[in-house]
């Protein structure tokens, strides 16, 4: 699969030829340089007063807006709502309301204990609700909400992965160029016990956000009032939230050591992920 772009994915939502052009004419002036320096400081206020986000990103797909729709509909969980979303020249237009909250990193480590195992229950009932999203009828392959590929600039070599039909090809794909179905003679030893691990993987594919960083995770107070940046999200192996949420940004250390108090702690499975990043890579 080309990693150019999402070619397998739904239609664009609410994006009338009156609205795209309103919403490209805004974009244009809150990302000039003459417009920001000599006309208006500030110039997302413009769209940020009316309680709205533009979310542009440098890819065609248009996962993030449908997993938004699909988590809205599915559970409970605080998201943007979707009001628009469209491709034009190979990029990602999404307008989407803006929550009101601030990134849990702010002041996390100032915040008492009882303060951070308010907010990390609210998180850990959020897990539970992802993790309990029935699978489409038929079964789930590792793929986007859409049943296209997986977007993730931290796998290596390439921004989009997939679809693929089971879990052992995706895993397939992960430890490429070795052959899963190896024998594990010439490999380290490590090595051999990742292939082994993928050869018997067999428990369930789960939706997964897949980005549980505190940069993605809004408060106020003590509430989570929005978990947000779901272009990553899709349906995935049961451990790679964990491990995802486990490996945080660098400059989000702090994190790493409430991870297990929200996601159910997969110990062997972080493992043979750190034995994955270490030899085949990751950002």
């Amino acid at each position: 699969m080309s990693d150019a772009g999402d070619t397998k994915q739904s239609a664009s939502v609410n994006a009338g030829a009156f609205k795209r052009a309103l919403i490209l004419t805004t974009v244009w002036i809150t990302t000039n340089r003459y417009f920001r320096r000599y006309i208006c400081k500030s110039p997302q206020s413009l769209v940020s007063k009316f309680g709205l986000y533009i979310k542009v990103k440098p890819y065609a797909s248009l996962g993030e807006a449908h997993a938004l729709k699909f988590i809205h509909r599915q559970t409970s969980i605080p998201v943007p709502r979707v009001s628009c979303t469209f491709i034009y020249r190979g990029k990602t237009y999404i307008v989407m309301t803006r929550i009101d909250g601030n990134m849990a990193c702010m002041g996390w480590v100032q915040r008492s204990e009882a303060s951070k195992k308010q907010i990390l229950d609210q998180l850990k009932d959020i897990v539970c609700q992802l993790r309990g999203i029935p699978s489409p009828s038929g079964g789930a392959g590792v793929s986007n909400v859409d049943g296209g590929p997986i977007w993730d600039c931290r796998l290596p070599s390439k921004e989009f992965w997939g679809p693929f039909a089971a879990a052992k090809d995706f895993h397939r794909e992960l430890v490429q160029p070795l052959s899963l179905e190896a024998d594990g003679g010439g490999h380290f030893a490590d090595v051999n016990e990742l292939l082994d691990f993928y050869r018997h993987w067999d428990d369930s594919l789960v939706f997964t956000h897949e980005d549980l960083s505190s940069l993605n995770v809004l408060v106020r107070d003590d509430d989570v009032v929005g978990v947000i940046d779901w272009e990553t999200a899709g349906w995935l192996p049961s451990y790679w939230e964990y491990s995802s949420a486990w490996h945080v940004n660098p400059q989000n250390q702090f994190w790493q050591q409430d991870v297990d108090k929200f996601v159910e702690p997969m110990p062997h499975e972080l493992r043979m992920d750190q034995i994955r990043r270490k030899y085949f890579g990751d950002f």
